[in-house]
């Protein structure tokens, strides 16, 4: 178990949660996962395991999660969120193709100083950010001109 797992199981004990078989389900599958996914791809995943989790189940964890500044919601747009684990090591953003759904992490050292740049004109404290860019990914079709 990683690290992140860990500490994941120990915040929600603390917080009084118990530590259940889909909640630790949702966390491993979290933590072994390189980008963010959907709650029903966590769903699917955690089911393809071989360990029962209800989709309430996994709503409820992923909104617990959240909750303790665990794992990040992305919104993607379409009213879609994906969740992924906050870490110290590996911030990166999102490139969403509006076409196929692909959703690709980025960084950029450029980005985040520039970032750091535009908080520093504005005297601005910058806790956290998230950059998502909406497009088209290089495997779908271009779009054809009317």
């Amino acid at each position: 178990m990683s690290l992140w797992s860990q500490n994941a199981l120990d915040t929600l004990a603390a917080a009084g949660l118990r530590r259940g078989g889909a909640r630790r389900a949702v966390i491993e599958r979290l933590d072994a996962q390189p980008c963010a996914l959907t709650a029903f791809e966590v769903e699917a995943a955690v089911r393809g395991d071989g360990r029962g989790a209800s989709r309430a189940s996994v709503y409820r964890v992923l909104d617990e999660l959240v909750e303790h500044g665990l794992v990040h919601r992305i919104e993607v747009g379409q009213g879609i969120a994906r969740f992924e684990p906050v870490r110290a090591e590996g911030h990166h953003h999102h490139l969403v193709c509006e076409d196929c759904g692909t959703v690709q992490p980025f960084h950029d050292d450029d980005l985040e100083r520039a970032i750091g740049r535009v908080a520093g004109r504005v005297a601005f404290a910058v806790a956290e950010h998230d950059i998502t860019l909406h497009g088209r990914c290089g495997a779908c079709p271009p779009a054809s001109a009317a």
